[in-house]
């Protein structure tokens, strides 16, 4: 699929004498399109492929939502990066805190989760484990999906809890992003897919630039990882798609979390340009997020909690960016 792009005057070469890097534009000049609807103004190519990711905050949010965004250079073309991105596996790192990721198939079962049958048993793990049993307020999940957690015995994310996690995800994940039931185990009526696509709408220029990205069913994975020491399963789905001159859009849509958060979306726009004679790729990311503590937090504890996703976003682009091949 294609997706339209604002396009500059073409130029073909553009020398930067630094350090003896030199960078062209594939297209007719990213960095400038990057400031065109970023955060990131007067970014320089070649600093930026020496140097590492930049990281920021993103535009003022309210409410529920905090967003923050970050640019790198990565080595080869965006198509080669686009599907390093859909394959890479935060898992290999502990430093991410996510314990297990594992792709699905397009209408996956019970059977797709077996792997929490091997869930370390750890704190954050067993902070699951307590809230599932005694049904916490925390929980997100359904009144109809209640029914499977009631009287479950066991300590440990084994047997029964792992069984009953299991046909919960699957259901989920066979019915997408779209049709997701709502959390209101609670009372709440807290629709999944209404916070995505709010968090898309959030910014105009975001917006208008990834229009349409989150078509389709997507390719679904699954995950259990920490978030402030508390256990969280999430379901995933991942999209991209081509565009002129070379250029990727990507996604990440998280459209379920058993707590923590409502939902989560990062955007990438990838831009072919070339770091001393060598094919690369500007990587922009965008991460936004949905959650109910965060519509609490005001001043520099709203700031506090940016930080703390612009720290993790950060450890993420630089392993990424390890593991896929920095720029020489």
């Amino acid at each position: 699929m294609s997706f339209r792009s604002v396009q500059k005057l073409m130029r073909i070469f553009s020398f930067l004498g630094l350090a003896g890097f030199a960078v062209s534009s594939a297209i007719a000049d990213p960095a400038a399109e990057l400031a065109s609807f970023s955060v990131f103004n007067n970014i320089n190519v070649a600093e930026l492929a020496k140097g590492e990711p930049k990281v920021a905050h993103g535009p003022a949010m309210s409410g529920h939502f905090i967003s923050a965004q970050s640019c790198f250079v990565v080595a080869g073309v965006p198509a080669r990066v686009s599907e390093a991105l859909r394959q890479w596996n935060p898992a290999r790192h502990s430093e991410l805190k996510v314990l297990i990721h594992s792709d699905l198939p397009s209408s996956p079962s019970a059977a797709n989760f077996s792997r929490l049958n091997s869930a370390p048993n750890n704190g954050a793990v067993q902070a699951l484990v307590s809230a599932t049993q005694k049904l916490s307020p925390d929980l997100q999940i359904s009144k109809e999906e209640e029914k499977r957690f009631a009287n479950l015995s066991g300590s440990t994310m084994t047997g029964p809890i792992a069984a009953a996690w299991a046909e919960v995800l699957s259901a989920r994940a066979r019915a997408g992003r779209s049709s997701q039931p709502p959390y209101d185990h609670t009372g709440q009526n807290v629709r999944p897919s209404e916070e995505l696509n709010a968090l898309l709408r959030a910014n105009d220029k975001i917006g208008g630039r990834f229009s349409g990205v989150l078509n389709g069913k997507g390719e679904q994975f699954w995950e259990l990882l920490t978030a402030d020491e508390q256990g969280v399963l999430t379901l995933g789905a991942s999209f991209r798609r081509s565009g002129a001159n070379g250029t990727f859009q990507a996604a990440d849509a998280l459209y379920y979390a058993s707590g923590g958060y409502y939902a989560g979306l990062t955007l990438y726009q990838l831009w072919p340009v070339e770091v001393g004679g060598r094919p690369a790729t500007l990587v922009w990311r965008g991460d936004l997020i949905s959650s109910a503590t965060i519509a609490s937090l005001h001043g520099i504890e709203r700031v506090a909690s940016e930080s703390a996703l612009m720290r993790d976003i950060s450890k993420a682009a630089s392993l990424f960016r390890r593991d896929t091949g920095a720029v020489r």
